[in-house]
């Protein structure tokens, strides 16, 4: 089958998070003997942030390394109704312009046989409710929401006809342990400052153990203001700015424990969502520590998969315990590593989708999908 998924970019993973699960996804489409095919829109705020901080040698790295994939930037002239003529799924995600939803929405209700899908990945549904709630979703097929706190959101409020649990995941042929690499530094943390939203946790379960404790530690990572550049140095944390995805898995590897800082909405509003980055620290088999999240939906084993700090002290005393304690290490990689490779690969989110289509795919996508599985 032929999938279309409209990204902010998948060129570009500049303060993106998203581009890392759409392209372990397509990837794994491509693989099965799928065709996939992202289109991004020529203004991007990622890749327009990367071009400008990294210059066009970033955008070659990023076609080097993954060479089976097609992205295709359209302007305000592009048109769509000929780029999707002939898709079977095309998926639509939430950071794309209201007016293209609707437009892509309004070819659907006019006659397309393509299944359409709408995909959120992030918090607007809480922190700017009006903007999803002013989206026309009436004419897709179906709602994919990266969390189930964010799937009752779209049910209580009416939006779209069906809608289903779809978490991000690893793609484990990038994010896997390299044990011939030697830990050499102790911390690492890759996430960015973004907006205020977890400036003070980045300062309690960061900043402050790791200077107590004299580590040696990195950050990734990109908009961090001077004000928080200058709290890093002064407690001996290297900032190293961005790094592409596909170079994180060597960034955790040469480090003996991460930690987990998710941002306040997710804490306050959205429970059981974390950063795409546990699922893939924990598929690298990185010690992990996390500052509080509630894993409603049990994605992983807290205590067993990964560490839980209730507060900075508390992160201190955890981060200490793992990096003097072997064993405790070695459990939390093996456990951690585990559950994302039974359950949290972008293989397995690839089976979902397929399966998702079986409930909601057009009558085309229902076929294929039927062909399919009667020739295997």
């Amino acid at each position: 089958m032929k999938f279309i998924f409209y990204t902010h970019s998948l060129i570009s993973d500049w303060n993106h998070g998203n581009a890392h699960f759409l392209r372990g996804v397509m990837r794994d489409l491509i693989r099965r003997g799928h065709e996939a095919l992202a289109l991004e829109p020529q203004d991007s705020w990622s890749r327009a942030n990367l071009l400008k901080e990294q210059g066009p040698v970033a955008v070659q790295k990023f076609r080097e390394t993954f060479p089976e994939l097609t992205a295709q930037i359209y302007d305000g002239d592009f048109d769509h109704e000929a780029a999707i003529a002939d898709a079977d799924v095309v998926v639509v995600h939430e950071w794309t312009e209201p007016e293209l939803v609707e437009r892509i929405g309004r070819i659907r209700r006019n006659g397309g046989r393509f299944t359409l899908i709408f995909h959120d990945t992030h918090h607007r549904a809480v922190s700017a409710e009006s903007d999803i709630a002013g989206l026309r979703l009436a004419d897709y097929d179906a709602v994919l929401a990266f969390g189930e706190t964010l799937r009752q959101r779209y049910l209580k409020a009416g939006w779209g006809r069906a809608v289903f649990t779809w978490h991000e995941a690893a793609d484990d042929t990038l994010f896997h342990p390299r044990p011939n690499i030697a830990r050499t530094g102790d911390l690492i943390w890759i996430g960015n400052w973004g907006d205020d939203e977890r400036s003070a946790e980045i300062t309690e379960f960061l900043v402050r153990p790791a200077k107590a404790l004299k580590l040696d530690a990195t950050v990734r990572g990109v908009r961090y203001p001077e004000h928080a550049l200058e709290e890093l140095s002064q407690a001996g944390i290297a900032y190293g700015g961005w790094i592409a995805n596909a170079e994180a898995p060597l960034a955790f590897a040469r480090h003996k424990a991460t930690v987990h800082i998710p941002r306040r909405p997710y804490i306050e509003n959205l429970p059981g969502i974390p950063t795409i980055r546990v699922f893939e620290a924990l598929a690298c088999g990185v010690p992990l520590i996390s500052a509080p999240w509630n894993d409603v939906e049990n994605l992983f084993r807290p205590e067993t998969d990964y560490l839980i700090a209730r507060n900075g002290e508390q992160m201190t005393r955890l981060l200490r315990d793992v990096l003097s304690d072997p064993d405790l290490a070695e459990s939390l990689t093996a456990s951690g590593l585990a559950t994302v490779r039974a359950r949290h690969t972008c293989r397995h989110r690839v089976d979902e989708l397929l399966f998702i289509l079986t409930q909601c795919g057009t009558e085309r996508v229902t076929g294929k999908l039927a062909a399919r599985e009667a020739a295997e």
